[in-house]
């Protein structure tokens, strides 16, 4: 049980974290990107472009503010549900830094809809035409990428046990 807590620990220090550079890159965009021309990082390439994005991801569901929170709320909830359940050991201390990244960029980009009614974005690829994005969107898409490879290719089926609703036949009764 000690370990459990100081994962947890780590999880909210994490979280912190990633939400403290989230939040703060943001301040600088509006600070200095709202009103004034893209900054150009690489020509053709990477740009600095204010945007308020009232959608979800690639600006989806514009103007369902209270929609797009529930659900943020929602998938937050099974985030932590997972994260309680996870196993102490070491194999899935990836997964505990994954999660703290995915749960930092939903609060993250919660708080811009609390307090502005929209997400400020402000990173856009531009040589793909790609959809405008922030910190904490990196943080999600990262996050879900590793993942997906490591649920997919790395744990087994019998490092996933603990994931079933299922009660362990050869629990001790006591």
């Amino acid at each position: 049980m000690r370990k459990k807590g100081f994962m947890l620990l780590t999880d909210v220090l994490i979280t912190a974290f990633l939400l403290g550079i989230d939040q703060f890159t943001k301040y600088l965009a509006i600070k200095y990107l709202k009103d004034a021309p893209a900054f150009v990082l690489l020509d053709g390439v990477l740009e600095l472009s204010y945007l308020e994005n009232r959608g979800s991801a690639f600006g989806m569901l514009q103007n369902q503010k209270f929609f797009i929170l529930f659900v943020g709320f929602v998938f937050l909830a099974v985030i932590l549900f997972f994260l309680f359940k996870l196993p102490d050991e070491k194999k899935f201390n990836i997964v505990h830094v994954c999660l703290a990244a995915i749960i930092a960029g939903g609060i993250g980009n919660m708080i811009d809809r609390f307090r502005f009614d929209y997400v400020v974005d402000f990173i856009s690829f531009v040589l793909i035409h790609f959809p405008v994005f922030n910190f904490a969107d990196c943080c999600i898409v990262v996050s879900v990428i590793i993942l997906f490879i490591l649920f997919l290719f790395v744990y087994k089926e019998k490092d996933l046990e603990f994931l079933s609703f299922k009660q362990n036949k050869y629990r001790e009764v006591k």
